[in-house]
């Protein structure tokens, strides 16, 4: 079968459409013919070699996670699922024609295939910190990076939790947040003062999403580092704030979003949907933070 590859670490030049021998689904897996995989941030930084070894595969590397496709193959022990089912979730090599998954959902029948496999990361990394902020009807959130995917589909949750949302975003994406019902704020000097004008009342829990160093406002904002959860800032640890990484299994609890985005209750930008070969392309506008929405990868 044809899937992107690579064999050392470097930059999106290292990537390769090859042939690879197929997965095969092994016990509690399916197998998916791939229709849409979606590029994540996490890709390239493993590509780069960025990342421990616990998290990088052996060489060569098929690299993706999320992926929505059609099951062809179903492993031992794998129940209510068949072949032909069309499904999204956590693939292992999703940049490819097919790929293994273990945690997965039905796809609706009308649900795009680019919006379902932009879906499972993003809407798992949200529940799990709006959970663990204890998110509810009457709170203040504020959300730093509200436009991008994982943002974007925060401040729908909180929202429709009941929660006033105040989301950080560059000013071309303010419409957007203010689309998603949320009120935008600019990066940059002076956000404190945005925010207690938009929040008068002070904010009840911060998610930080973009990582761009306003920790230390956040905490000031909140008068302490409670309710303060960040899933890409490093120097969360130092500041004695908690940093949220991957959570365990989604599947049974995606099925309910991918309904609402079926429905058109949750939506997804998609930036660019690109041919499997364009891989590289795909990984440097994610990387570069030049793509407004997924990128998601048709095998």
């Amino acid at each position: 079968m044809k899937a992107i590859t690579y064999t050392t670490f470097g930059g999106p030049e290292v990537l390769n459409l090859t042939e690879v021998e197929e997965p095969h689904a092994g016990p509690g897996q399916v197998r998916l013919k791939v229709v849409a995989a979606a590029v994540n941030p996490l890709d390239h930084k493993i590509r780069n070699g960025w990342m421990p070894p616990e998290m990088t595969p052996p060489f060569p590397v098929v690299p993706g996670l999320e992926a929505a496709g059609v099951v062809d193959e179903v492993g031992e022990g794998v129940t209510g699922v068949s072949v032909g089912d069309e499904v999204l979730g956590w693939a292992s090599g999703a940049y490819a024609e097919h790929a293994v998954a273990t945690d997965f959902a039905p796809k609706p029948a009308g649900l795009d295939w680019d919006v379902a496999a932009a879906l499972p990361v993003a809407v798992e990394t949200s529940v799990r910190v709006l959970d663990l902020l204890k998110v509810e009807a009457g709170d203040t959130v504020l959300l730093h990076g509200a436009s991008g995917v994982v943002g974007a589909v925060a401040v729908q949750l909180a929202v429709a939790r009941g929660a006033t949302v105040i989301g950080t975003a560059s000013p071309r994406n303010h419409d957007y947040v203010r689309s998603l019902g949320a009120t935008p704020v600019a990066h940059g000097d002076g956000l404190a003062d945005r925010v207690r004008a938009a929040a008068p009342n002070g904010v009840d829990a911060v998610f930080d999403v973009a990582g761009a160093g306003d920790l230390p406002l956040s905490i000031e904002l909140r008068g302490g580092t409670d309710r303060i959860i960040t899933i890409a800032d490093p120097a969360a640890a130092g500041l004695g704030v908690t940093f949220s990484g991957g959570g365990g299994p989604f599947g049974a609890r995606l099925a309910e979003y991918a309904r609402q985005a079926a429905d058109g209750e949750l939506t997804v930008r998609i930036a660019k949907s690109l041919p499997l070969a364009d891989a590289a392309e795909g990984q440097d506008l994610v990387a570069t933070g030049h793509a407004d929405g997924k990128v998601v990868l048709r095998p």
